[in-house]
């Protein structure tokens, strides 16, 4: 059974996302409309799937993910010092992106088979480790964050001893030198940046200022579509993706800035409720992970281009321009979906 209100959302930002590329960077089209074709046959492909046949594949996601991260490294294309994208033709594929919605269906089923242990908590923490050690040394520090938050969400929606979590934490400070070193040093910088942006306004501090000026720029109706100064002269980098809401709110203003979030949250409520009725443990823990990283993205992705965290390169969620992060969202709200549709209050879905 369909989500007539999370199908409505989905397509408003899909749509939202169309008119506001084509306006500050038409060289996307018409092969970006390829990737959203592809994402929502995906959508529509898990959406149709329970999740008990989902995670009987669940093994099989994992080592694919690995193999998928090790290949990146190896015959990836080098873009700016970062090997992320493996060439397909005429497009990329960003593993990293892709890989985490299959990982989450992995360590959902292996945490809520059986009982949870001290030595099976290692376990997790190994297989955790890896793929967020390959996403990181791409480098892409952002994705291995989400990834490493949406872990976090199914590891706390599992049945454990809640010590694991003050084991956890006391692992995640005696790692964080090692971390600081494994970074890249831009990333190092954009860091130390954050705390005083204005101190490099034509470097480091560049790209945040900007975003802040965009996003105030558009007032409440905006500058119109194609008129946005920052979006259109270029000031705002990286426009199409990682400063999407800025150039949202540069053009369409507080209005369309405003429905852009509204539309979100929708989704994020769906998410809820699919979380509070989902089919059975695994699925809840998989709902959980999958929540925390859309909700993550969004919050980091916003606060950026407010300038209110660092810049780490998170895209907006079926807004900002990128196949591998498209397919990601709707191969996760379809498995959501799948999640879900099974259960007796399946008659209620769609409706507040």
């Amino acid at each position: 059974m369909r989500d007539v209100i999370l199908s409505i959302s989905v397509l408003f930002l899909l749509s939202l996302s169309v008119v506001i590329l084509n306006s500050i960077d038409k060289t996307l089209f018409p092969g970006y409309f390829g990737f959203i074709i592809l994402a929502v046959v995906f959508f529509w492909f898990f959406s149709q799937i329970d999740f008990d046949i989902v995670s009987v594949f669940s093994n099989h996601f994992y080592i694919i993910s690995i193999l998928l991260l090790v290949l990146t490294l190896i015959i990836g294309r080098v873009t700016r010092g970062t090997v992320r994208w493996i060439p397909l033709g005429p497009f990329n594929l960003q593993p990293g992106e892709v890989v985490r919605p299959l990982l989450l269906v992995f360590f959902a089923n292996y945490l809520t088979n059986g009982r949870l242990t001290a030595k099976k908590m290692w376990k997790v923490l190994a297989l955790a480790v890896l793929p967020i050690f390959l996403i990181l040394i791409q480098p892409s520090l952002g994705v291995s964050i989400v990834t490493s938050v949406g872990i976090l969400g199914v590891v706390l929606a599992s049945s454990f001893n809640k010590k694991y979590i003050l084991m956890a934490f006391g692992i995640a400070i005696v790692l964080l030198p090692i971390f600081w070193r494994v970074i890249a040093p831009y990333q190092r910088q954009r860091l130390m940046t954050f705390m005083n942006p204005t101190s490099d306004p034509l470097g480091t501090g560049y790209n945040s200022l900007q975003s802040t000026i965009a996003s105030g720029d558009g007032q409440i109706l905006g500058r119109g579509l194609g008129e946005g100064i920052q979006t259109q002269l270029s000031f705002l980098p990286e426009k199409q993706t990682d400063f999407i809401f800025a150039s949202v709110a540069e053009e369409l203003g507080f209005l369309g800035a405003t429905g852009m979030l509204v539309a979100t949250f929708i989704i994020l409520y769906r998410l809820v409720v699919y979380t509070e009725n989902a089919a059975n443990p695994a699925a809840r823990a998989y709902l959980s992970g999958f929540f925390l990283t859309y909700l993550l993205q969004v919050f980091v992705h916003v606060g950026m281009d407010m300038g209110l965290l660092p810049v780490t390169g998170l895209p907006f969620p079926l807004v900002s321009a990128g196949g591998s992060s498209l397919l990601a969202t709707m191969i996760g709200l379809g498995i959501a979906l799948g999640a879900y549709k099974n259960k007796k209050l399946a008659t209620r879905i769609g409706t507040w």
